[in-house]
């Protein structure tokens, strides 16, 4: 029951620019185009109980609402972190009465994956009936977390993540709804996309923040995340001490001097440093500054630590001065360090891209139905056990993120990604013995 001041309550962007029609909503052609499963149904007029499978911000719940809006048909929206057993009775007892004055109700039931399987059990016979047309909506797979017995009964319809071009459109009708544009270039307009990762509430929600914000210049990218996003707190003045003869340890071993990380180790026992908490660190160092140069340090390092856990003080010291001198003779190389870096900051960039549906297991006839596996090489069948097929995501270049050393054992590393390299090219050529594909067109 709304009162006399609701309509008066500030409602979020996001809420204001809910699409009052299927046209409106963005990013979801594939499911509501003429040709497309919701387009096919609006058209004939007869609304068959479906499953939105999506990631959050995909519109799943406007498009449960507009479906019964373009139907006739009366909403019930439910929440399956809050709705239980009592009301969904009184939801079928509503749709009984008004099945009997000749309307049809749609059941909107919000992470629906939530209920368990007696709750979903207990669906089955108004879904059967007729009862109610149920929509479902759900981040996670259906195939693992629905009952078989209810997808039988219910179509599956995949979402889509926004794509770059949806999120930009959501930002200019946020720009219309406010009569003015966002106080950003570019780039930080890009990186605000970016920011969003595919969820269209999301990137409405970033937008009325900035919009929020007193009037500044435009924000460049840096400047837009120090705007959305909290700054990490500093350490303890109080410690500075201790995190200053950690770094000096640490430099002294990458630079492989291995007399002054000893004294730096004997400073930080002397002090009454956590041993452990120095293991922690000769731990950290093998992985990133010796890393593949030699695949032992992080042995080393973790024997170490066991041994000085086994011994305790003073005799598990030696353990620790023993790895220190390893980390600090060994060759050094931070390539896996820069290669995971790197990696973590594509992963950043492109967000929740799916892996190309021919690297994804199939164990349900509906993931089969979909793609999944299909076309898959068993590299262990392939010659010299390397099938050289794609697995970075299709919509996503291929990058190359390790580039191994000369020093150590990143020379032999080097050597066979330079021989798969050279079998990739080759599986890629065609068999007239022309460039490989998408090579040659001038």
């Amino acid at each position: 029951m709304s009162t006399l001041f609701e309509g008066q309550a500030p409602r979020p962007l996001a809420d204001r620019l809910r699409p009052k029609t299927l046209a409106e909503v963005v990013g979801q052609d594939h499911l509501l185009k003429p040709d497309g499963p919701i387009g096919r149904m609006l058209a004939a007029r007869r609304l068959a109980s479906i499953i939105l499978w999506g990631p959050p911000g995909s519109g799943k719940t406007t498009i449960a609402r507009l479906l019964a809006e373009h139907t006739d048909l009366a909403f019930e929206p439910l929440s399956a972190v809050f709705a239980g057993v009592a009301e969904l009775r009184k939801v079928f007892e509503r749709a009984r009465e008004r099945r009997q004055a000749g309307q049809g109700t749609l059941l909107f039931i919000d992470e629906v994956h939530r209920y368990n399987r007696a709750q979903q059990d207990g669906l089955l016979p108004y879904v059967e009936d007729g009862t109610v047309i149920l929509v479902g909506a759900t981040p996670e797979n259906p195939s693992f977390e629905l009952i078989g017995a209810l997808q039988s009964r219910c179509q599956v319809l995949v979402l889509e993540r926004l794509d770059d071009a949806a999120l930009e459109t959501l930002l200019k009708r946020a720009e219309a709804e406010e009569g003015r544009a966002l106080p950003l270039d570019d780039d930080a307009r890009g990186a605000l996309r970016d920011m969003a990762d595919g969820d269209g509430r999301f990137v409405l929600n970033l937008a009325e923040e900035l919009f929020a914000a007193p009037p500044a210049r435009r924000l460049d990218r840096a400047a837009l995340a120090e705007a959305v996003q909290q700054r990490v707190p500093l350490y303890d003045k109080a410690q500075e001490g201790h995190y200053n003869l950690i770094s000096a340890l640490h430099k002294s071993l990458r630079g492989s001097d291995v007399d002054a990380a000893l004294y730096w180790l004997a400073r930080m026992l002397a002090a009454g440093e956590d041993p452990l908490y120095i293991a922690r660190r000769l731990v950290r160092f093998a992985s990133e500054d010796v890393g593949l140069a030699d695949p032992q340090a992080l042995v080393q390092a973790l024997a170490a630590k066991e041994t000085y856990d086994f011994l305790g003080t003073p005799e598990g010291e030696l353990a620790l001065a023993q790895c220190v001198i390893y980390l600090a003779t060994a060759p050094k190389s931070n390539a896996a360090y820069r290669a995971f870096g790197a990696a973590t900051k594509s992963a950043r960039e492109h967000g929740s891209l799916m892996p190309p549906k021919h690297i994804l297991n199939a164990p349900t006839r509906l993931m089969r139905r979909l793609g999944y596996g299909k076309d898959y090489i068993y590299d262990h069948d392939a010659p010299a056990a390397f099938s050289g097929q794609d697995h970075f995501p299709e919509d996503m270049t291929a990058e190359t993120y390790y580039q191994p050393t000369e020093r150590g054992f990143e020379r032999e590393i080097k050597k066979r990604l330079a021989s798969w390299q050279r079998l990739r090219e080759k599986a890629r050529r065609p068999p007239d013995g022309g460039p490989p594909d998408g090579e040659g067109d001038g």
